[in-house]
């Protein structure tokens, strides 16, 4: 099997050359075939797909959305009504976190596009992979995939995280060579699922695993408690391929280098978001990842210093710009159109095209995959100063990652107006406002397993201006980032005080 399937990814390899050479002539191709499959159904007669003939005219004619413009429609399709924003069934919707209106977002997945869009990137990665390593072994071993769960809503919907709906949907051929069970994989208790994993993958031979650092870490530690072993690679020698994504790995990677010493272990970054599979790294040896562009997907940027105009111009993959930054926003055949996905590209080269993810659009926490908002903490806090009849000046957040001896958390410095008479309860009503408000986080914090609630820093009053007026930002509009995925701010104001 390994054999055979060696030689397919070959051809398979060849293809995904021939299409990194010349992005362009399939992305007009995936743009016609989109608006054609789709004219029927409402959105589309209501944007006129029929009678779009050009990118021009399309971006002419269908507007630039957030997921806000469309979640009346998702709500009604998550009813069960179909032909709404595509004219193939939705059955499935991935689960991500949410907006301003939403806990969470739903994200319509058509079997169509996940066959076409996530499934195909995933044989892709895999073809990837046995072009740069000789030895790999995919499928003669076991692939360990940490993926989320499942909710079954009506008799006809289903939500879930994308990671699980893929595995839902994995082909039969590959499932053989997964671990653990798709039952355990699809748990929706995480203490239980990180216990049986371990319990089930200590004594296998792992030669790929992927996953958001945040949860591999946790069942690091309870594989080498049940194992005794001092080191993941003595419980998995042949482990080759790490995949990651969903978060910045640079603050974890010292900590993986000691959790899995082997210099045999290849780290390889992917950018597979609940709205489609963008990029993954097709050289090991090299920054960024090769943007897919013949899986279902219509690319469009944003230029950076347009992201706040009312209606910022949007350029195609052959017009980018080395070194660049710019918003990403797609079209895909599952119901988003000119869809706004806040991510920041960088363009690390143009031929092949090759991204970076540089940050988002607004300010976020996204340490542990968590995608906490400014408007989550925003809300939050403003309920919980309310609960204790207490006032803030200013504050930041930033996060402390996991490492092997700690888990990790949020950092909270805060300058208040009036304090609250008991931070340790205001601290727990944040916590707990905070995962009503977004359901990743609310994920992460499940029985402290990967992060631990937020540690509250009162700071002395004049902290702040002090932190001002040392950057020379006192006065005007300047104002201290609430959220940083780094520990730069904090670090500065620490050394002042």
């Amino acid at each position: 099997m390994d054999y055979i399937l060696r030689q397919y990814f070959k051809i398979r390899q060849k293809r995904i050359q021939k299409v990194a050479a010349n992005p362009q002539s399939y992305q007009g191709s995936i743009l016609e075939r989109i608006l054609s499959k789709n004219k029927a159904c409402s959105y589309g007669q209501m944007n006129s797909f029929a009678s779009l003939n050009s990118y021009k005219d399309y971006c002419f004619n269908v507007p630039l959305i957030n997921y806000e413009d469309i979640a009346t429609e998702i709500n009604s399709m998550l009813e069960g009504k179909q032909n709404i924003l595509c004219s193939n069934p939705v059955h499935w919707f991935a689960k991500s976190s949410g907006t301003s209106n939403n806990r969470s977002k739903f994200i319509p997945v058509t079997i169509p596009y996940l066959t076409h869009g996530h499934l195909r990137c995933a044989w892709d990665a895999a073809s990837i992979i046995y072009n740069e390593d000789a030895s790999a072994k995919l499928f003669k071993d076991r692939s360990l995939i940490m993926g989320g769960s499942l909710e079954k809503i009506s008799d006809k919907v289903t939500v879930g995280d994308i990671s699980a709906i893929i595995l839902h949907h994995f082909p039969k051929i590959g499932r053989k060579f997964y671990t653990p069970d798709f039952e355990t994989a699809l748990l929706d208790d995480w203490e239980q699922k990180i216990d049986r994993i371990a319990e089930i993958t200590k004594d296998q031979d792992v030669t790929l695993m992927a996953g958001v650092p945040t949860w591999v870490i946790v069942l690091f530690k309870a594989i080498l408690e049940k194992t005794g072993k001092s080191d993941m690679s003595e419980v998995w020698p042949n482990l080759r391929s790490f995949l990651h994504g969903g978060v910045n790995f640079e603050p974890y990677r010292t900590t993986f280098k000691k959790y899995l010493p082997s210099e045999k272990v290849i780290y390889r970054e992917v950018y597979n978001a609940s709205e489609g599979y963008f990029a993954l790294q097709n050289n090991k040896d090299e920054d960024g990842m090769l943007l897919l562009c013949n899986h279902e997907l219509f690319y469009e940027f944003i230029p950076e210093n347009q992201i706040n105009v009312s209606s910022p111009e949007t350029f195609t993959i052959d017009q980018l710009e080395k070194s660049k930054v710019y918003e990403l926003v797609i079209t895909n055949s599952s119901g988003l159109y000119r869809y706004r996905m806040n991510d920041l590209l960088e363009i690390v080269s143009i031929n092949p095209v090759k991204v970076k993810v540089a940050g988002r659009t607004q300010q976020q926490l996204n340490a542990f995959g968590e995608e906490l908002s400014i408007d989550n903490v925003s809300k939050a806090l403003a309920k919980t100063t309310a609960l204790h009849n207490s006032e803030i000046h200013e504050f930041t957040v930033a996060p402390v990652v996991m490492t092997e001896s700690h888990k990790g958390y949020h950092d909270w410095f805060i300058e208040f107006v009036d304090k609250p008479s008991d931070i340790t309860a205001f601290k727990e009503d944040l916590d707990k406002v905070l995962q009503d408000l977004n359901s990743d986080y609310a994920a992460k914090r499940s029985f402290d397993l990967a992060v631990l609630a937020p540690k509250i820093n009162v700071l002395p009053n004049g902290t702040f201006e002090k932190w001002y007026r040392s950057k020379g930002k006192y006065g005007g509009q300047n104002k201290v980032p609430r959220l940083r995925n780094d520990r730069t701010i904090i670090d500065e104001i620490l050394a002042l005080i």
